[in-house]
């Protein structure tokens, strides 16, 4: 709940009390005059109902607001460790005071009391697992969900109706929160977002602080992409200078860095505390120059490559004809498939442009079933169509104007990331100074204004597992980078995630987003001002 800056020791805003007076010196023996009342602060009105993304069904208006004071108290309901780890959170967003945690408490009877109200309750399987129920009248608020990560979204849900202070650590002391009745669950499975940190390095730190974010906006797939023709970004025990050599340089030749396999499992918890998945990536056949010039043996020619800094894709490939291709191959697989709860294994398998077709097409076979020996299931990018693929692997679209025939006809379930919508490394105009261009401009409207059912002729929506906006760090090195290219585009991918076609306009989009500025800004994210959105 919380964007990783510390808030237990925030300012936090107090009233004043009343005045003792009179108008001239009190006679002997007089009383003295009776203090006047300790006043309540005024309640501000409810912050605007901008919710992102759009709820499946219900609203915000109308009925007198929940007041929250400091002795609005949290309950959960009995013997639930989730909702007890969910509720104290809540309740550092919300503190009483400096350093007064707001109280948390079960509820007895399991039904809700005054004051907010976390429940699980597992007969409601129509909400499925990531969906919930939010009621807010004015003696209580009630979320309802069957599964902790709908209770985790009902959260998000009603952090956005906070003032913008709570994010800051500096919640008033007393505030109104618009009244209604809301009924959600996303449309797709899978809401993502990629960091490629392979061309450049994010640190743990600043992986988690783009974590914190997502969660704000229910996006619960971070897809890392760790492996790249510039550098190896994971440490890799049974082969161990593929992250100290390959790790040690990043484009243009700045800094490189790994993730200790400490650190990454660190990151995989973060996430999950967050109900999101981490996905790892190790690109192959291709894209894998790190790997080539850490160990001389996946080379053909038995010669270590230099280490690359540029930006040329399309040179490199594994050595796909030696059996110590597949030892190597598979032992990254175990390591990496070991520190990853999560069901899938990335292999990439894109722009392969030195193999022939049969020799790329036996190696996407032979690396899908080591994949699944490991227990995951495959995903590659679409360019893995042309191979043969097993019933449970997933393709993830991106090239634009692809028709995906190979894979369509093989019955395939697809991640939708096209290029031309959705590819966060692509400038927002021509004034953008990150970014590329190649897949044209990417500005916040066209992230937001298409439908995924209609992407791809061939492609309906039960074969959509959901949608994903990749950044690729050619041109972007720090964490604001990173953000400036991902937000705002990362909010409307989370729509077009989360809610149903028929609850989304891009004239409705806009005005809700443009509300969202104050938070972001308060989460201290450096954020695009696009002119298409009307900034508050």
């Amino acid at each position: 709940l919380r964007n990783g800056r510390a808030l237990a020791g925030a300012a936090f805003l107090l009233a004043g009390v009343g005045a003792f007076g009179c108008s001239s010196p009190p006679a002997m023996h007089a009383e003295e005059p009776p203090a006047a009342p300790v006043q309540e602060p005024p309640v501000p009105a409810p912050s605007e109902v901008a919710l992102i993304p759009a709820p499946a069904a219900g609203g915000l208006a109308g009925e007198r607001p929940f007041v929250i004071s400091g002795s609005t108290r949290i309950h959960v309901g009995p013997a639930d460790a989730e909702a007890l780890r969910l509720a104290n959170d809540l309740a550092r967003l919300i503190p009483v005071g400096p350093g007064q945690s707001r109280p948390v408490s079960p509820l007895q009877s399991g039904s809700a009391a005054p004051g907010i109200n976390l429940l699980i309750d597992a007969s409601l399987d129509s909400l499925g697992a990531e969906g919930y129920r939010l009621t807010i009248a004015p003696d209580r608020i009630t979320a309802t969900a069957a599964r902790p990560a709908g209770l985790f979204y009902a959260i998000q849900t009603l952090r956005q109706l906070l003032p913008v202070e709570v994010e800051r650590g500096q919640a008033p002391q007393r505030f109104a929160v618009a009244a209604g009745d809301i009924s959600d669950r996303p449309r797709f499975e899978w809401r993502g977002a990629m960091l490629d940190v392979s061309r450049h390095f994010l640190k743990p730190a600043d992986v988690k602080r783009f974590i914190d974010v997502m969660a704000l906006y229910k996006l619960n797939r971070l897809h890392l992409h760790l492996a790249d023709d510039q550098g190896w970004r994971i440490e890799i025990k049974s082969w161990p200078n593929l992250a100290r050599h390959g790790g040690s340089t990043a484009v243009g030749g700045g800094a490189g860095g790994f993730y200790t396999q400490a650190e990454y499992s660190d990151l995989v918890e973060y996430a999950s505390m967050r109900f999101i998945m981490i996905v790892p990536e190790i690109d192959m056949p291709g894209h894998i120059n790190a790997a080539l010039a850490s160990y001389a043996e996946l080379n053909c020619d038995g010669r270590a490559r230099e280490l690359y800094t540029g930006t040329r894709v399309g040179f490199s490939s594994l050595c796909v004809t030696k059996d110590i291709t597949y030892k190597f191959v598979d032992d990254v697989i175990r390591e990496i498939s070991a520190l990853t709860p999560g069901p899938w294994f990335h292999i990439g398998g894109d722009e392969v442009k030195t193999l022939t077709a049969q020799q790329y097409g036996g190696f996407i076979d032979r690396v899908q079933s080591i994949v699944q020996s490991h227990g995951k299931v495959m995903i590659g990018w679409d360019e893995i169509g042309e191979a043969k693929l097993a019933p449970t692997t997933i393709v993830q679209y991106w090239r634009p104007n692809a028709p995906a025939r190979e894979a369509i006809a093989q019955g395939a379930r697809f991640i939708l990331s096209p290029a031309q919508k959705v590819y966060l490394d692509m400038k927002y105009d021509s004034s953008t100074a990150l970014g590329l261009k190649w897949a044209g401009y990417v500005d916040v409207r066209t992230s937001y204004d298409w439908d995924p059912a209609r992407l791809v002729a061939g492609i309906s929506e039960s074969a959509i597992v959901g949608v994903e906006a990749p950044l690729w760090a050619e041109t972007v090195v720090t964490l604001g980078d990173y953000e400036y290219m991902a937000f705002p585009r990362l909010a409307a991918v989370a729509e077009l995630g989360w809610s149903p076609q028929q609850r989304r306009t891009w004239e409705d989009f806009r005005t809700r987003l443009g509300a969202h500025g104050p938070r972001l800004s308060a989460l201290g994210v450096n954020y695009y001002r696009s002119p298409q959105i009307p900034w508050r």
